[in-house]
């Protein structure tokens, strides 16, 4: 699977939010996703993984929280991907990433341990800040190992951590500064490590230690690179990887020239202008677009090659896309908002929820194995994809209209339900809240239906 993540400090965003966001890929074009809320529970449970067979025993009193997990959990495992929390605690867990061979032969992948498809259902409901969450992951990783090598990102009203496993049992975390931003491709992207700052560093107990002992550090100037010791460095990283990175950063700091080629692009930068929400959205819908390696755009010729040189961050095996918003501006009970986008996000709008919920609209919650757009949010924006694809350069001003047109809507109803849910409290509040998603949801349903009809039509 490919993934593509972005992480932005609170004094980075316009509105003072924290927000973690990443798409979610599939390794063929179509594996359904859904969106649900799982109840708080008090008793003890067990996760099952369909995928490496582990069974983890969980503490009692998990929280609520929200997930986008795939439908057909028993062949693809769950895969719960990203949510809030009860207590405002945000995580996105399945970026994919790939430890080198050297420090994958010391600490091999545990193929018995916890895997991508575990990591949101094991931790999300046991934490109550971006730090805690970083410090629970990181035991269960040293304690049963990990069968693949992750990046995971946690988020709370002050602070945002990205979290990578390297090998079997060892990771590291770095905060992101306040005024930052990092976007993450798939590959590990930390880079220097300061051991004695704990305040923006968090590490496996063995990682110095076995690093030393094996002698692992390239380094002649003593710097302790994650990136450079426990990441690759291959060709394909260039072109499957960083350009992802080259445009982020691009987009956010335009008066800087790098090479998308290269593989020593700054993790955490500066904005040169702060990043709002729909900044988010634009990135992570994008085809590097208004550049010559944009395969869709006003470039395309059909016969450049340079078109299909880099993969690109839109493409046909999205699956979901979601922005994790906690704000500070407004009370607690409604500073969380996930942004759920499903099917190819270029053509796909963003749908606003409030995570302080108790359910999610009937059709999001429904995705089988039937094309069922009537019933289903996941195969109606399936179904947009397949219709406008084959004929982008007709219907995408009509498709750019109608996002623009939902975002705008989306806007006014977060503006709307902030003002009237101020008013409430307590249960009320909540049922008020999943009421006014519903509303939202089946208004954005609607209009995409409208733009489905008018676009079969033509």
């Amino acid at each position: 699977m490919a993934c593509t993540t972005v992480l932005v400090g609170k004094k980075a965003n316009i509105a003072g939010s924290t927000i973690i966001a990443r798409n979610c890929d599939a390794e063929v074009c179509n594996v359904p996703v859904k969106f649900v809320v799982v109840p708080a529970k008090s008793e003890k449970q067990t996760f099952h993984s369909y995928v490496t067979g582990l069974d983890i025993p969980l503490p009692e009193n998990a929280l609520r929280y929200q997930m986008a997990p795939f439908v057909d959990y028993k062949i693809h495992g769950q895969f719960g991907e990203c949510g809030i929390n009860s207590e405002n605690v945000a995580m996105s867990a399945t970026e994919s990433l790939y430890g080198n061979p050297q420090v994958l032969g010391l600490d091999p992948l545990v193929s018995n341990g916890i895997g991508e498809d575990a990591l949101l259902s094991i931790v999300l409901p046991f934490i109550h800040s971006a730090r805690d969450g970083v410090q629970y992951l990181g035991k269960l990783i040293e304690k049963y190992g990990t069968g693949e090598s992750n990046g995971i990102a946690f988020s709370d009203h002050d602070e945002v951590w990205y979290f990578e496993t390297g090998a079997g049992h060892q990771w590291v975390a770095q905060r992101i500064p306040e005024d930052s931003y990092a976007i993450c491709p798939n590959i590990m992207v930390i880079q220097d490590i300061d051991f004695d700052d704990h305040d923006n560093f968090m590490y496996a107990s063995t990682i110095r230690d076995f690093v030393k002992k094996n002698h692992l550090n390239p380094s002649t100037d003593g710097k302790w690179s994650f990136r450079d010791i426990f990441g690759t460095k291959a060709e394909a990283d260039s072109y499957y990887n960083t350009p992802r990175t080259w445009y982020g950063q691009k987009l956010f700091n335009p008066s800087i020239e790098q090479d998308p080629l290269s593989q020593e692009m700054p993790f955490i930068r500066k904005p040169e202008k702060k990043i709002g929400v729909e900044d988010v959205e634009f990135f992570l819908s994008s085809h590097y677009n208004g550049t010559e390696y944009d395969p869709m755009g006003s470039f395309a010729s059909g016969n450049d090659k340079k078109q299909k040189m880099f993969r690109s961050i839109a493409l046909d095996r999205n699956q979901s896309s979601c922005i994790l918003q906690i704000r500070n501006d407004v009370p607690k009970k409604i500073a969380g908002i996930q942004w759920v986008n499903f099917g190819f996000y270029a053509y796909s709008p963003y749908v606003p929820f409030y995570t302080n919920i108790d359910d999610t609209p009937l059709n999001y919650q429904t995705a089988s194995h039937m094309v069922a757009p009537e019933s289903s949010a996941y195969w109606l924006y399936k179904s947009l994809q397949v219709l406008v694809e084959p004929r982008y350069h007709q219907f995408i001003y009509q498709v750019e209209n109608f996002r623009d047109e939902c975002q705008s809507y989306a806007v006014s109803r977060i503006s709307a339900t902030d003002e009237k849910a101020g008013e409430l409290s307590g249960k009320e509040q909540t049922k008020y809240l999943t009421a006014a998603n519903a509303e939202t949801a089946a208004y954005i349903t609607n209009e995409t239906k409208k733009l489905i009809s008018d676009l079969t039509r033509q």
